[in-house]
């Protein structure tokens, strides 16, 4: 740590993600919250510069605020391993695991937890055919906070895709029911919301005001919370995360245990006024400000 009685925190956020503006509101509540806590705070939109102002800032800790591509999915912790800077969230294999969602659905099969069937295809055959049996969903493999999110339905014509979307897709059935999601801080898992929607919880409803409903604590038969918070719990262990990770489910109503299955696991959850595991956070006792400085507290390097 530096030789003054703050160490010195660097919150990197922003960068070029299509997750960049919420990654930006996560950051500077984050900044906000560890400012409040003591610690000297600077705050960096990430850019191809990243490495030379981390230079100059000289950090003893970097807080990554980044979501999605780039921020989350391996890259700048290989940068950070490589300036020897500690950081918070999970490592390198971790964080590009989770980040691929067909892979993250093979560890959780060889963990033993419950998914949907799913198959990598080109975009030009889910536009020319239907790929797997109807209801299914279309999205990026690589991609946070739903970003591209295609549902095909009973009766629906083959799906429009964007010609911006990558070239490969993911094609996963769709799994009916209610809306969960469990953040693991460290080797705990502190809870279980339900999010209550009307339609699909996509990126609006997600990070706009009203967006959708927090059920915290969820209303929940014991055995799908106990459910929920192993699993997660599992998921976190089997990835090889760090830190603070938010596992999302869905659960049908109408079978019990058996309709209880992981859809992913996010390694950077969001940190905004609307998110999920600060919520989690207060439910395990911990004010924001304690909850960002915990994760400081846990950066290292070889995560």
């Amino acid at each position: 740590m530096s030789s003054g009685t703050a160490p010195k925190v660097a919150v990197i956020m922003g960068g070029p993600s299509a997750e960049r503006e919420v990654s930006l509101s996560s950051g500077r509540e984050c900044a906000r919250a560890l400012r409040g806590e003591g610690y000297e705070v600077t705050e960096l939109d990430a850019g191809a510069d990243l490495a030379l102002r981390l230079a100059d800032a000289r950090p003893d800790v970097v807080f990554n605020a980044l979501h999605g591509r780039w921020g989350e999915d391996g890259c700048v912790q290989g940068l950070l391993e490589w300036l020897r800077i500690p950081y918070t969230h999970s490592g390198v294999l971790a964080s590009a695991l989770a980040m691929d969602k067909q892979k993250t659905k093979e560890v959780y099969r060889n963990a033993g937890l419950p998914v949907v069937a799913s198959v990598l295809a080109p975009r030009a055959d889910i536009a020319a055919r239907h790929v797997m049996p109807v209801p299914y969903v279309v999205k990026p493999y690589n991609e946070g906070s739903s970003v591209g999110v295609v549902i095909v339905r009973e009766g629906s014509n083959l799906p429009h895709l964007d010609a911006a979307m990558p070239v490969l897709l993911m094609v996963e059935a769709y799994a009916p029911g209610r809306e969960l999601t469990t953040t693991v801080m460290g080797d705990r898992a502190l809870g279980v919301t339900e999010i209550v929607t009307e339609g699909w919880y996509d990126y609006d409803a997600k990070y706009r005001p009203g967006g959708s409903r927090h059920v915290c604590p969820a209303e929940l038969p014991a055995e799908i919370t106990a459910a929920c918070l192993d699993y997660a719990l599992r998921a976190h262990r089997a990835l090889g995360c760090r830190g603070v990770t938010r596992t999302d489910f869905r659960w049908d109503d109408t079978r019990g245990l058996d309709g209880l299955i992981l859809l992913e696991t996010n390694t950077q959850p969001g940190m905004t006024p609307t998110s999920l595991s600060p919520e989690h956070a207060a439910l395990a006792g911990l004010t924001f400000g304690q909850f960002c400085a915990w994760m400081v507290k846990d950066a290292s390097c070889d995560r």
